[in-house]
This record gives structure tokens, sequence and C-alpha cells, in this order.
């Protein structure tokens, strides 16, 4: 499928969708422009360009394109094939539970699942090899975050989304849990210049998760996405005075999207 057939398909996908899926997709979008907006206007580092090194591929084939490909896998034929052999949703656990309540219970235990998986991911070399990609990134912003190989994306979304089928959620939890996850991660990645004092102990933000990005020893601290709390608890927490500048990877890395994906298998001999 080429690429104009692709998006052909993503509009007929998007004028079948829900009126809460779209406002979902109205309120990334939307997110998106101001973020790109706050960083011309405060900037953490100084100079960055909108249109940098890797932007299309961030944004044509990593966040439209894969995304859409891993959404159909994901919940159509992983998801549901679970579903449908289990029965587990039929029992509909959590269909009374206010959704307000899910989201916090949703986004709080996944939270904490991707903190030690991330963790994980920088210890274990063949988990590294899925997540070198997200690294990758020479200029972290808004859209940088969205780099990450399609093996990792299948593994922790299906964790993330799995959970709320299974329990028998609403279908609204699902498109506003996947709002409370593009957000905060444009959030993390922003270059924008934030103080946000001892609240950065409980919430993250681009304070910390920028100098988790860095070539330097921050690299391996950090891991927390949305909750910085996990980092001071786990003693994984390094907050410098001095801001992060220097961003990506020491080693080569592909420049382009099938060669980045590719490149994960590649043999350990070689290094």
């Amino acid at each position: 499928m080429d690429l104009t057939a692709l998006l052909e398909s993503i509009v007929i996908y998007l004028s079948n969708l829900q009126a809460y899926e779209k406002a979902s997709y109205l309120i990334i979008a939307v997110t998106a422009i101001l973020f790109v907006i706050f960083e011309r206007i405060f900037p953490y580092n100084k100079g960055q360009k909108v249109l940098r090194e890797g932007f299309f591929d961030d944004f044509a084939l990593y966040t439209i394109a894969q995304s859409y490909i891993l959404g159909i896998i994901i919940f159509t034929i992983i998801i549901n094939s679970l579903d449908n052999t289990s029965g587990f949703s039929r029992l509909r656990l959590f269909a009374d539970v206010p959704i307000w309540l899910q989201l916090i219970f949703y986004t709080i235990t996944h939270d904490l699942y991707i903190y030690w998986m991330h963790r994980w991911q920088h210890k274990n070399k063949f988990l590294w090899r899925i997540h070198e990609a997200h690294h990758s990134p020479k200029k972290v912003d808004w859209l940088s975050g969205s780099r990450s190989h399609a093996v990792e994306i299948l593994i922790n979304q299906t964790i993330e989304f799995l959970p709320i089928v299974l329990l028998g959620s609403q279908p609204e939890v699902v498109a506003y849990k996947g709002v409370i996850s593009a957000v905060w991660g444009m959030y993390i990645h922003s270059n924008l210049n934030v103080k946000t004092g001892k609240l950065q102990w409980i919430i993250n933000g681009p304070e910390m998760h920028r100098i988790h990005h860095t070539t330097g020893k921050g690299r391996n601290r950090n891991f927390a996405t949305k909750f910085a709390i996990w980092d001071w608890i786990f003693g994984s927490a390094y907050l410098p005075e001095e801001k992060a500048n220097e961003y990506g990877l020491k080693t080569f890395f592909p420049n382009n999207y099938f060669k980045q994906f590719i490149f994960a298998f590649r043999s350990f001999r070689k290094n």
C-alpha cells in the first residue's frame, strides 16, 4: 500500500468514528499545534527548528501510518482474539465504575508498568534494540516521542488497552486513555522551558525527561513517563541544575523509518 492509498483509508476510517473518538483526535491535534507555538515562545533549547531532521518520518510514518496499522493489529487481531477466547469482558467487571475513576486507575497502573518496562529496556540488550529508536532523535521536541519501534508499541499498547477491554470498560475509556497517553507523551518530550518546582517530584515533565534523552549520565535515569514519583521512590531520579543540550545516540543509527525498523534485528556479533 502506497502513502496515498494509506491516507485515503485513514480518511475513511476517521469519517466512521464515533463522536467521542473524533473529539479525542481533535484534542490531540489541537494540543500538538499548541506545543509547536509554545516551543517557539518558551524554548528549552533555543534555535530548534520545527521541521528538524527526521520530522517527516516521525510525523507521517511513526505517528500516522504506524499508529494506524498497529491500532488495527492490536485491537482487531490481538485484543479481540484474546477476548473472544476468554470471554472475560462479558463479566463487565468495570461497567458500573465511573469513567473518571477508571481513567485514574488505568493511568496509574499502566504508568507503573511502563516505568519498570522502560527501565528493563535500558538494561536488557534485546529490549534495548526495540527501544533505541526512541533515543535516536538528535533534537527532542513534542513530536520526537512518537519515534518508537513497532514491536515496542505493539507490546506496550497491548498491555495498556487489553485490561480496559477485558474488564468491560466503556469504549470511551479506550479513547480517553489514548488522549492522556498522547498528550502527556508530547508534553514530556516538548522543547518547553518549564519549572514546576516540587510538583516535579510527582508529575513528570520535560525537566526530567529531556535529561533522559541526553547522551550522558541521564540516559539511564528518569524512566518515568507520567509520574516522576516512580523515579524518586525507586532511586532512578536525576535532575541536575544544568540543562540538557546533547541528545541522541553516540553509535550509528539509520536515518529513515524502514531502515530503523530493520536495524533492531541486526546481529549482535557486529557490535
